[in-house]
């Protein structure tokens, strides 16, 4: 029998915890586990975490991942890390965390957001200092308005970590990051791949920050090994290693075969995401467009949306549907919805770049207010809003042929059909949806096995025939008349 070589790869998302248990030698997916995280939400745009709830459901998903692997956890051989992008985790000079992590959905400080872009030189500023244009939800305005909100909980910060980073700091003691998630901070400059401290000391100059940022360290290098303690938790190897880890769109990207040039992911999460790699830093005049790192060398141009199934939730809720009730109710209603259009800004919006807007209906008559229509218009206007960001990353070269799709939503062959109608493009899945728990377990492998991460890639990372969607041309049409109508509706705000 061929020796396994055993991986854990965690992604610590919004809504919860997924844990993967892949074999390295035969590419595998052996067990999964899960956990839910709850979130702390404001009418003033707050969203925020217990951090504790992500250590709980780190160890819970771990244990279920292994459980149903079969395997020793003495055999796990390292650990790769994903989490969810520009969160902010303060920790004192004992390595405890001073207040909940301010999330990425956070948008209570979109006021200190726009005097910081103000002080770069607006949009055009900030991506010609730090190739990208800082938007609500990134990580630097949180800095900004700790300060403000609360100078006692700032005056005793000793470490500025990413959800990712706070959880390698729990497993190993260390205080790392690495390029691709340091890339949505905001004080980071992805040319370079560099910390603009110069940023920090604006916001403070007695040089706090700059003292608590954490050490860079390159994609392929490991944070170091587990603690013991931590280890005896998990049930796992005390000589694991672990990896850099990254955010969740780099590993997402690793996850989905997505490391050279000519692939698109697309992910239909909580928020919307499509990224492609690259191997140069070709910064687009477009400050929608996010020009991160990747977390396998080279970089990863991105949109963001922040509202997705986030938003097609809240509509299923409000109608007390499961999802099997929700997606018959989508494919009853015609393409466009009877002329419903809704912008589901729910959270603001980065792409569009409409971080002050809420969420609104239109169209609505005596005729077509319907259950079914309502369910259709929420995931028209979000996969609208995916469209709107694929084009500006086509206007930047990017080739999209075919587009990888992974995340929740992607599990609706409805949603998959209409990505492919409205976006005009062949729609192919991944066999393993949770691409960032799994691109986290190949990092992992990569940092460890001396194997390239092209090899680990091609043997881990295969797509689900089944689930292969071709645009039909009347309903590329159809959806066309209905994308032209949210563009001007988009137009008016």
């Amino acid at each position: 029998m061929t020796r396994q070589n055993l991986y854990l790869g965690i992604d610590c998302g919004t809504q919860g915890t997924k844990a993967i248990v892949l074999d390295a030698t035969s590419g595998k997916v052996l067990g999964l586990g899960a956990a839910a995280h709850t979130l702390i939400s404001g009418a003033n745009g707050r969203r925020e975490q217990h951090t504790q709830e992500w250590l709980d459901a780190f160890t819970e998903a771990t244990h279920r991942a292994l459980q149903q692997a079969g395997v020793d956890g003495q055999d796990i051989l390292g650990i790769g890390v994903s989490g969810q992008q520009h969160g902010l985790v303060l920790l004192d000079d004992q390595g405890q965390v001073l207040r909940p992590a301010k999330l990425w959905c956070d948008t209570e400080t979109a006021p200190e957001n726009d005097r910081l872009l103000q002080h770069l030189g607006g949009e055009s500023g900030s991506l010609e200092r730090l190739g990208v244009a800082i938007a609500p939800g990134y990580t630097v305005s949180k800095l900004l308005w700790t300060r403000e909100q609360h100078p006692d909980v700032f005056a005793r910060i000793a470490h500025i970590l990413l959800p990712h980073d706070y959880l390698n700091f729990w497993l190993t003691g260390r205080a790392v990051a690495e390029f691709g998630d340091a890339s949505g901070t905001g004080y980071f400059n992805v040319r370079t791949r560099e910390w603009d401290v110069a940023l920090l000391q604006h916001i403070d100059p007695s040089g706090r920050l700059q003292a608590a940022l954490p050490e860079l360290i390159e994609a392929h290098q490991s944070v170091g090994t587990i603690l013991p303690a931590i280890a005896e938790r998990l049930g796992i190897n005390p000589n694991a290693r672990v990896s850099s880890g990254g955010g969740d769109n780099m590993m997402g990207a690793i996850g989905t075969g997505n490391i050279a040039p000519g692939v698109i992911t697309m992910s239909l999460g909580s928020s919307g995401t499509v990224y492609a790699f690259a191997d140069q830093p070709t910064v687009s005049p477009q400050a929608s467009v996010a020009t991160f790192c990747a977390s396998s060398g080279g970089w990863l141009p991105l949109i963001c949306t922040m509202n997705l199934t986030n938003a097609t939730g809240v509509i299923r809720e409000l109608f007390d549907l499961d999802l099997a009730a929700f997606n018959a109710l989508v494919a009853q209603a015609p393409i466009g919805a009877d002329g419903v259009s809704m912008l589901p800004f729910l959270n603001g919006e980065r792409v569009p770049a409409l971080p002050h807007a809420t969420g609104s209906v239109h169209g609505l008559t005596m005729t077509n207010l319907t259950r079914a229509n309502l369910c259709r218009a929420v995931v028209e206007g979000t996969t609208f809003g995916l469209r709107y960001g694929l084009d500006l990353l086509r206007q930047t070269g990017l080739q999209s042929l075919r587009i990888r799709l992974i995340g929740g939503g992607s599990k609706s062959p409805v949603w998959r059909q209409m990505v492919a109608d409205i976006m005009n493009t062949e729609v192919v899945c991944t066999e393993q949806s949770e691409a960032a728990a799994l691109g986290a377990a190949i990092q992992a492998a990569w940092s460890q096995s001396g194997e390239s991460l092209a090899s680990l890639c091609d043997k881990c990372v295969s797509v689900d025939p089944a689930s292969r969607t071709l645009p039909v041309a009347a309903s590329v049409s159809a959806y066309q008349h209905a994308y032209e109508r949210y563009q001007q509706l988009v137009a008016t705000l």
